[in-house]
């Protein structure tokens, strides 16, 4: 497919979900169930299919991972500066989190996937495991400390051994690293498995958006809009470009770090004291406003086939 085909594809299967749920076909019950496949399954699979084959040097690069977090340290403190004027701290908590918290997963690898080859996908596959090891406990943190609020640290790194994105990433690497061969059979059930990550993901993404605007304080949507989808990729374009000289590096960071703010902000909000409303009129916007600017993107500023 074309990017262009791409990127209508994925708008079409993003309706779908807000269709379903808008007509009750897609339920609560059928969310999670679709959520569950995606996250256990489809994009596990995803991830360690474009890990195993590859040669290490090549995808696990400081440039890839230095990109990274000088990118996620540039907008935690940009949220913190430009949301220092929000009506309460559960605002400003959800605000600056939702300023670079990204979808990666359900949004960013499959995008990547679609449209670059192996070792941008193997690479995307990295800044996904590593993006979720740093922004998951930062999100929490900042959450917590803002709405005093009690968390049990210990609790949610047990929990976040288990992800299976850290899993199946550390399997990927794992064998990456000693050569152990992988049966046909494997490979051939993975790479289908694989090509379920992206519809599945959108789907769920899309069943899960809602715009509850009511007394939302939309200047803060609009600056949570411009840090996450506008200034974000910036930033990232300008860090990984100058760290990096390897245009799959480059557009590995900056695809995965142009995306809307994740889906799983909004229940970090909800357990940790943050506003709910906020939280989800945020990810409403940052996804429909990034379906442009990723088009942008790989169009016009990175290129895409």
């Amino acid at each position: 497919m074309s990017l262009v085909s791409n990127l209508l594809y994925m708008l079409v299967l993003l309706g779908v979900g807000i269709a379903g749920r808008s007509l009750g076909v897609l339920t609560p019950s059928r969310r999670e169930l679709l959520n569950a496949l995606a996250f256990y399954v489809a994009l596990p699979a995803l991830i360690f299919s474009s890990m195993y084959a590859q040669q290490l040097d090549e995808v696990l690069t400081p440039a890839l991972l230095a990109g990274l977090w000088s990118v996620l340290v540039v907008m935690v403190a940009a949220g913190w500066i430009v949301h220092r004027s929000a009506r309460s701290n559960r605002e400003r908590s959800v605000a600056i989190v939702q300023s670079y918290h990204g979808n990666l997963g359900f949004f960013g690898l499959p995008i990547v996937a679609a449209t670059f080859g192996d070792v941008t996908t193997a690479k995307a596959s990295i800044l996904l495991g590593m993006g979720a090891l740093t922004q998951v406990p930062l999100t929490i943190l900042i959450l917590v400390v803002l709405n005093d609020r009690e968390a049990s640290f210990v609790d949610e790194l047990q929990q976040f051994a288990k992800n299976p994105v850290i899993l199946s990433l550390a399997a990927g690497l794992a064998v990456a690293l000693t050569g152990v061969p992988v049966p046909d059979i494997a490979t051939t059930g993975l790479d289908v498995l694989s090509q379920f990550a992206l519809p599945i993901a959108v789907i769920c993404v899309g069943g899960a958006l809602s715009l509850e605007s009511a007394d939302v304080d939309l200047p803060t949507v609009g600056s949570v809009v411009a840090l996450k989808v506008f200034l974000m990729p910036a930033v990232a374009l300008a860090a990984f470009s100058l760290l990096s000289s390897s245009p799959s590096t480059v557009r590995a960071g900056v695809v995965m770090l142009a995306m809307p703010s994740a889906v799983s902000t909004y229940v970090y909000a909800t357990e940790y004291g943050g506003d709910e409303r906020l939280a989800s009129v945020d990810v409403f916007a940052t996804t429909v406003v990034s379906l442009a600017t990723i088009f942008v993107l790989l169009r016009f500023v990175i290129g895409a086939g």
